[in-house]
């Protein structure tokens, strides 16, 4: 097993120097992370606080949309984007299990 030392890196948002732990280096192998971490603790926090306010990751979207598929009226966690269409979860589901399906021979 590697042995890791605390490392300086510097944060992209606000150019402030701040330490990858050994611990924290420890942990993005075990969970396979490709990357370092960008930026510091502070702005980590700003830019996830950020995200949740605009409905992000820390809080869920829920918009209503009518299936392409069967024309029920549904909701869907995410805003559709213009030109794709949106079905409901029993067609999405439907049409999942048929790609999953495995085809003849």
């Amino acid at each position: 097993m590697a042995e890791f030392q605390d490392r300086v890196l510097k944060c992209i948002d606000c150019g402030t120097d701040f330490i990858f732990s050994a611990g924290e280096q420890q942990f993005y192998r075990e969970k396979d992370f490709r990357n370092e971490p960008k930026r510091c603790r502070t702005c980590k926090n700003k830019r996830q606080s950020a995200s949740s306010d605009r409905g992000g990751h820390g809080g869920r979207v829920e918009t209503t949309a009518t299936c392409f598929q069967c024309g029920r009226e549904t909701t869907v966690p995410f805003r559709p984007t213009q030109g794709r269409p949106v079905l409901c979860r029993d067609c999405f589901q439907t049409l999942k299990g048929v790609r999953a399906a495995p085809g003849p021979g």
